[in-house]
């Protein structure tokens, strides 16, 4: 194995593998295992890289402890989230992971991480694109009793609770579910829409001056869907800027082609992998050249 190409696999949820496909080692990490702590105040919950995320949060939410429920219906292991900080409606799995167990291929040893080390932004951590590190598990603290005060506006006016309110994780985790898979972001068989590799593009963040040139390309009135960051900065909505730099939903290019359920699916119906990174690649040369944002992709492109 020394010297050979590695790919290590999660639950390959989050891949795009180009039609030439990988020439080298594929490893995935199929260890299940979860334990908890009762820690008084917390729970203290170890489960390793090969537990389903998705199956993970349904237990969590079964035991009554929060923390993890607003990322409900998000495909994929346990030890895919750290690497990518996973997040949905408002909840990020570094906002709970307390420790991070990876192999460390250049000192040859099993180590814990703290989150400090890991360092956690939006979609990234030190994990992603660095072949140092293999996730082996992940330490998470949560909660008892109701949910973590939920602060997404469209999660909250599904639920009816006021910015910063409550609700019961049952509830809370099957209307997350329920809005997922109305935009094609729950694997369904029986959904066509849901042949994606989730949202192709992160949202992208931009410094005022990024924003003040956007809004100056816009017509009088029109204003961009725009939330605070850290450090000043601004969080945009790539699926409004794919849109409005003409890209419907539902627009087909080949066999692959735009959601028809949300802009930032890509879909394959028949296609290739060359087809759907096309089609990537001009909505990134579109929203650049219409709206000078660059916007990144989101999966792993093998």
């Amino acid at each position: 194995m020394r010297g050979e190409r590695v790919l290590i696999l999660g639950g390959g949820s989050n891949l795009v593998v180009r039609d030439e496909g990988w020439d080298g080692l594929c490893v995935q990490l199929g260890w299940q295992a979860t334990s908890m702590l009762d820690r008084g105040d917390h729970v203290s919950v170890r489960a390793s890289a090969g537990v389903v995320w998705d199956d993970f949060v349904a237990q969590m939410v079964d035991a009554g402890l929060s923390g993890v429920e607003c990322i409900s219906g998000v495909p994929g292991h346990v030890g895919a989230t750290p690497i990518q900080n996973v997040g949905a409606y408002g909840q990020e799995v570094s906002d709970t992971i307390t420790k991070v167990r990876v192999a460390d291929l250049e000192a040859r040893k099993i180590v814990e991480l703290a989150p400090s080390e890991c360092g956690f932004a939006y979609r990234t951590s030190v994990f992603k694109g660095n072949p140092r590190w293999i996730v082996l598990g992940v330490e998470f603290r949560l909660t008892r009793g109701e949910s973590q005060p939920i602060r997404y506006a469209e999660l909250c006016k599904a639920l009816g609770v006021a910015d910063g309110g409550t609700a019961p994780l049952r509830t809370v985790r099957d209307t997350v579910i329920q809005l997922r898979r109305g935009k094609g972001m729950v694997v369904d068989p029986n959904d066509p829409e849901s042949r994606s590799a989730g949202s192709f593009f992160t949202n992208p963040i931009v410094d005022a001056a990024t924003l003040a040139a956007l809004e100056a390309r816009l017509p009088a009135g029109v204003v961009p869907p725009k939330f605070a960051a850290p450090d000043g900065m601004t969080k945009l909505s790539a699926a409004w800027l794919i849109e409005r730099a003409g890209f419907a939903k539902g627009t087909r290019r080949g066999g692959v082609g735009i959601s028809n359920k949300h802009a930032l699916a890509l879909v394959n119906r028949g296609g290739t992998a060359t087809e759907l990174l096309a089609l990537a690649k001009e909505i990134q040369d579109g929203v650049r050249e219409r709206l000078g944002i660059e916007l990144h992709p989101e999966p792993v492109i093998v």
